[in-house]
């Protein structure tokens, strides 16, 4: 058996991630892999000769997601803190964090087994909170950390500072706080641009805002992004990555700045417009491209 370990973390809801994960499973094992997966998904999956992952993804080379964003987010809790890098494999509807497709098995387990695939590193961001002098939680994020409502009955005032300088107090829904990874998840909803993830930067979008000045923001990523709950609001919510949730009282002050790094695989030539022009199925049609350059004449 080799030494080399992959560690994977199914959407075992779906048949179709269920069957891919055996199948790229048995392939794995067969060419002298070791396979883990999660406890809490083994009696689902029905593996071949695979280990039950007690250390989460630590000693793993690689955390396969098999899914949607969803998994690979989940699986992106267990990459982080192991410096797995993370592949997705989508089986979900956009998936637009997923390299691979279902049909590129063939493909995906060659390049698994012979190491050629490019890893990039994304941007996370760290969150903080504090409540006086005390830190009262800490997590993280992927795509964005979101600062909601907690009553539907009622907006949620929020002051927003940038390095240590008031910008503007927001009434509304709430703020979305991105990464370029994350600007085309739900900060592309709440009207946020789209910003490619070779460009470091953090996103701040208000959410139905009720203010003269509420347009979409572009900070620095060596920013400081802090948001304070001021008194006469009610309390709110925030949710990293969509997953994880912290309660935020009045006079809580939540910090975000600039993370350690997640490991993405890219196995594809395509390129972050093409994956846009494809997810969104935007309109290229009548596209001629580049002048071809003229060949030299005498």
């Amino acid at each position: 058996m080799s030494d080399r370990t992959v560690l994977l973390v199914v959407h075992t809801g779906r048949k179709p991630a269920v069957t891919t994960a055996r199948e790229l499973a048995d392939r794995l094992v067969a060419a002298g892999m070791t396979v883990r997966v999660l406890g809490t998904e083994a009696a689902a999956l029905e593996c071949p000769p695979v280990e039950i992952a007690e250390d989460g993804a630590n000693g793993s080379e690689l955390v396969v997601a098999l899914g949607g964003d969803g998994t690979l987010l989940r699986a992106a809790e267990f990459a982080r803190p192991a410096g797995a890098a993370l592949l997705g494999v989508n089986l979900g509807h956009v998936g637009f964090l997923a390299e691979a497709e279902r049909t590129d098995l063939d493909a995906m387990v060659e390049r698994i087994l012979t190491s050629s695939y490019d890893v990039e590193e994304r941007m996370t961001l760290d969150v903080v909170v504090r409540r006086g002098d005390d830190v009262v939680a800490t997590d993280w994020a992927l795509n964005d950390v979101t600062v909601e409502k907690a009553s539907r009955q009622r907006m949620v005032d929020l002051m927003v500072e940038v390095d240590a300088r008031p910008l503007s107090r927001w009434s509304g829904d709430g703020v979305v706080c991105a990464t370029p990874t994350g600007s085309t998840a739900y900060a592309f909803s709440a009207g946020g641009p789209v910003v490619w993830p070779s460009v470091e930067a953090i996103l701040v979008v208000p959410i139905s805002a009720h203010a003269l000045f509420a347009r979409p923001l572009v900070v620095a990523p060596s920013s400081t992004v802090a948001i304070e709950l001021p008194a006469g609001t009610g309390d709110a919510i925030a949710f990293c990555d969509g997953r994880r949730t912290i309660d935020v009282a009045v006079h809580d002050r939540l910090e975000l700045r600039r993370g350690e790094p997640i490991r993405l695989v890219r196995m594809a030539g395509a390129t972050f417009t093409d994956r846009l022009v494809s997810k969104f199925r935007l309109p290229v049609r009548g596209w001629r491209g580049p002048a071809e350059e003229e060949a030299a004449t005498d």
